[in-house]
Order: C-alpha cells, then structure tokens, then sequence
C-alpha cells in the first residue's frame, strides 16, 4: 500500500464513540483556537484601558483611584481595575463577566452616564462591591495582602493591633477598608447598616499566622513600638477612606512638632527636678472631631475597637504627629485651617509628689505667630499668648464615673454643638433657651460631659444636630452627680494674666480661682515652662482627692498662639500614676 494511503488510514481510524482521528485533532484544533480567543478576548476585558474606556469609568472611579496608594507608591507596583473587581479562578471569573453584563444594559440604558447620575448611585454599586467582598473573605484583596505574608514588625501600633484582632474574630479586608480606592461613601449609612456589613464573621477566623506568633514568642507585644518611618495604607475604615479632602477649603501648610531643643531649664519650683524623668508626650490639632465623630462608625473607623474597650492611646500612640499634620493642613475634619499653624507640639513632662502636692513641669517649644484668617486681628485671644490646661478623672474601667474617660479622657467632654463646632447653636437660640437660667450662655456654649444629658444625638441623620447641649438634666440630678464624682475636674493657666484657674466640667465648663491649684509660667529662648502645684485633696466640690496606690486620667491642652475654643492641640487619654512604671505619666516621690 502506498504512504499516503497508510497516512490517510490512520486518520480515518475510529478511536471512541465513532469519531475518527482526524476528527478528533480536527475538533481539538479549533477547540484551542476558540480557547484561546475566548480567553484572550475575556483577559482584554480585565486591562484598565477596557475598564476606562466608557466615561462613566474614567471620569468618577477612575480619576479617585489615581489618588490612592494603588495607583501610585513606593514600590511602584499597582493594583488595577480587575486585581480588585475580577476573581482568578477561572469559575468565579466567568460568573463575575456574566454579572458584568447587567453593568453593560445600564451603560446602554444611561442610567450612570453623568457624574450627578453616578453620584446617586453610588452608595448602592458600593454595597454590591462590599457585600460580594464580605461573602468571598475579602479574595481578591488577599490576592496581594495576607496574614501570612504580613511582617507585624514592620507595623505600626494601630494596623498591627486591628489584625491581629481580625485573625482572632474573624473580621475580613472589607470590614475595615471601605473606600480604600474610591470616594468615601460609607458614611451615608446608618450605624445600624455599617455595624452590621461589618461585622466579623466567625467562619473567616483564622489561627494565628507564623510569623506573629514568632514575634509574640520573641516576646514582643502586639500594641508595642513600630517603626514609624514606614509607609503603609491606613488601617482603619475612615481614615483608609479620606483620600480625597473632606472639606472644600483650600489645604493650609502646616509645620510639624520637634522635640524640645532645649535642656529642662531652671527650675522656679519648691522641689527640685533632679533625676525625675521627662516624659515626651505628643499634643496634636484636633480640628472638629467630636465625641460624637469618635463615636460615629462611618467618621472614625476605631468606633468599635472603641466600644470594646480600647483606649485611643492604643491605636493612636506614635500617630499623633501625623494625624496632627493632616488636620491641620484641612485635609480632614477641619474646614477652617490655619495657614501655617502647626499640627502638633511636643511637650516634655515631669510629674512628682509629696505628702501634700502633687507637682508638674511642662516644657514646649514656641512657634511663630499665624494670624486666624478668620478672626480680626489674627488674635483669637489677644489677652493670652498662651494657656495650658490640665484635666483628670478617675481610673475605673468597671465603675467609671466618667462614661469612656478611661478611654477617650478629656475627649469626652468635647462635643459636637460647641462653640466652632458644625452643630454650633446660633446666638438667638442661646439667648432664648429656658436653660440660660441654668447654665451660662452668654460666651456660646464650651464643653460638657453626657452624664449630665438626658440623651445625646450621635448620628445626626434626618437633619438632627449631634450632640445634647439643650437635653440638660435638672438641677437636683445635676447636683448628686457632682457629689458622686460625676466631673471632670480642669486646671488651667492663663500666660497673659498669670491667672490659675481650678474648676470642671459636668453640665457646662464652671472656672473659679485657683484654691487647691497654683502655676507659674515663662518663656525664655522660645522655650515655654510652665509649673504646677495642685493639693492631693480637697474637700470641695469638682476637685478629685487622689490617692498615691490610685491611678487616674489625665490629659493636656494648649492653647498657644493667641487661639481660643477648639483650635488648641491636646494629648491622648493617658493615665497618672503615683510611684508606678505602668503609668504613662509616673509622678515620683520627692
């Protein structure tokens, strides 16, 4: 038989179900051929010039992205379009491109094709995202993050406590990384819906990763040092969120916190200051975040680290420099920035005691003036270069008397409806309250604590105000509060008149004379020293008697730079203590 009939009988031959072959390899080519088309023609749709190639990609999502850390950082590597939106197995991969044609019908039926239209649709496309994020454990951002690659070290204090937290409860990406690419749009939830989306899910709990264990085992703890100078997404929902500048006003430059420069000066004091150590303790700009933010998810991502316990010192140890900066400069919670004012001061404190007095010496550098661009004169207070003011409560975390003053410290009494705060009452309102009987409205209204509200609005949806300053309790319950130690008790020192100052806060801030409390102040070589001498106890009323085997809350405030009201810089919540290395503040016997 000739070759080519030999060639031809091969090809002819049956080899299953009847198919030849030639039919076989015939049916395999074009099956390659159709594979390879399908599949490249699939990949194309994953490319971010396909993702943009509609406006109503390129000109919402697409221009936010291009602000984040995915688009741009200092490794250069970018996460695109489909790294986030399109799974890798080929399975979920199909299903997602099928889903994506109900995206195409929209496209076709305009219903996203202008920014005003993309915008009122927006938060409903964001929970389709999240949802799916949520039901998949957060896939395709563990694509590229994972646990087990994470190097806790190399964390700061707040991201290396929030995942280790999630590996033991089960928490996902999404539950805290809403709008980590995209235009905040969480915040148009209900606490109620955001607690919920976000909650951990046990199925998704996870042992330890290696390396974290090894680092605890190194003993290491997971809220301790971090390097600071290394750059990494933030690790919490608002603030990996707030790419974009919350507020419309033009970013102010803002100068940061040095350390000290100079040696502790003489001291004015009775005791002298030898051999007690000087604590550096950061104070930073607040801007208008409120109790009520703190308290509010979508504001303030730690809102349920918070609620469960944790101290902001926690989280925010080591951060209050950069928060500062950022707040200052108008990018968040801050509508009315200063040009130039800086963002945070670092203060040296060294604290002692002895049978009778508690003492304190505070030093910080002083700035340049900033005149407020919205105050006549730039002087916000034209009487007082500077004013320092010192706060304490007492340290119970099973009976406090002081709701989160354990936490948050003196940040409890700041509230949402203060003066130059968003919820602000107007002066007429003010005027013709039947609560100016009680209290004292005719400078505005300043801080409070909510013991001494019936109710305080947290959310401020509907248009309601935040806050509960008109929500006043009677006077009878007022009164046994601040017999039970219901208050936080504020000293404070005027730099222009040399005036100290003892009162609280409960139902409004009260300042009398300075009877269980004197300072002295001075500023030499642009260095400011202040001195406090404060009785251990007293039997007035709004001063707290402390104890040398009791730890208490304590927190600072500086006003500096002629300013008033909310745009001074305060510390965190810390704790005092007497004779004790646990405390971040350890006054020693002298």
């Amino acid at each position: 038989m000739p070759p080519s009939s030999k060639k031809f009988g091969l090809m002819s031959r049956k080899v299953m179900l009847g198919t030849t072959v030639g039919a076989a390899l015939f049916f395999m080519i074009v099956g390659v051929i159709f594979w390879g088309g399908f599949n490249t023609s699939m990949e194309v749709t994953n490319t971010m010039d396909f993702c943009i190639s509609c406006h109503e990609m390129e000109e919402n999502v697409y221009k936010e992205y291009q602000k984040t850390i995915h688009y741009t950082n200092r490794s250069g590597v970018r996460a695109t379009c489909s790294d986030c939106h399109v799974p890798r197995p080929w399975i979920h991969k199909v299903v997602r491109k099928i889903q994506a044609s109900n995206e195409v019908l929209h496209k076709v039926l305009g219903s996203i094709d202008t920014p005003e239209k993309f915008d009122a649709k927006r938060l409903t496309l964001a929970k389709n995202v999240w949802h799916a994020m949520k039901d998949t454990d957060s896939r395709e951002c563990r694509n590229c993050h994972n646990f087990d690659s994470m190097k806790p070290e190399d964390q700061k204090k707040r991201s290396r406590k929030q995942h280790a937290a999630g590996m033991a409860d089960g928490s996902t990406c999404i539950d805290c990384h809403k709008g980590i690419a995209h235009k905040k749009v969480h915040d148009k939830l209900s606490e109620k819906e955001l607690e919920e989306i976000s909650k951990p899910d046990p199925d998704n709990k996870r042992p330890i990763a290696p390396q974290w264990q090894a680092y605890i085992d190194n003993g290491n703890k997971l809220v301790g040092n971090a390097d600071d100078e290394k750059e990494e997404a933030p690790a919490t929902t608002t603030e990996a969120a707030e790419e974009a500048p919350a507020v419309t006003a033009a970013a102010a430059p803002v100068t940061a916190a040095k350390p000290v420069q100079s040696s502790l000066s003489p001291s004015s004091s009775k005791i002298s200051w030898t051999g007690v150590e000087a604590k550096e303790v950061a104070l930073f700009f607040p801007g208008q975040a409120s109790m009520e933010w703190v308290l509010k998810g979508s504001d303030h991502g730690g809102k349920r680290a918070f609620m469960t316990g944790d101290r902001c010192f926690d989280c925010h140890e080591e951060e209050e420099v950069s928060i500062g900066e950022k707040i200052a400069s108008g990018k968040k919670v801050e509508p009315t920035p200063i040009p130039g004012k800086r963002g945070s001061i670092m203060m040296k404190v060294q604290a002692a005691h002895d049978a009778n007095n508690l003492y304190m010496r505070f030093q910080w550098d002083d700035d340049k003036h900033n005149p407020a661009p919205f105050v006549s004169g730039g002087k916000m207070d034209p009487k007082n270069p500077m004013k320092l003011a010192v706060m304490l409560t007492t340290d119970s975390e099973d009976n406090p008397a002081v709701e989160f003053a354990e936490r948050a410290g003196c940040w409890q009494s700041c509230h949402h409806d203060a003066n130059n705060m968003p919820d602000q009452p107007d002066k007429s309102v003010l005027k013709s309250s039947p609560l100016a009987k009680q209290l004292d409205l005719s400078a505005g209204f300043t801080k409070y604590l909510k013991e001494s509200r019936t109710a305080i609005e947290i959310e401020g949806k509907d248009n309601k105000k935040r806050g509960g300053w008109d929500k006043l309790k009677s006077k009878a319950e007022i009164d046994a509060l601040l017999k039970k130690g219901a208050f936080m008790d504020l000293l404070r020192y005027k730099s222009g008149t040399g005036e100290s100052e003892d009162g609280y806060i409960l139902a409004e801030r009260v300042m009398t004379g300075g009877q269980g409390v004197s300072f002295t102040g001075s500023l030499k070589g642009g260095v400011w020293t202040v001195e406090m001498t404060r009785k251990l106890t007293s039997d007035k009323l709004g001063d707290i008697s402390m104890a040398t085997d009791q730890m208490y809350n304590i927190g600072f405030a500086v006003h500096d730079d002629y300013s008033n009201s909310r745009f001074h810089h305060v510390s965190l919540g810390l704790k005092l203590g007497f004779n004790n290395a646990d405390a971040e503040i350890n006054a020693v016997k002298k």
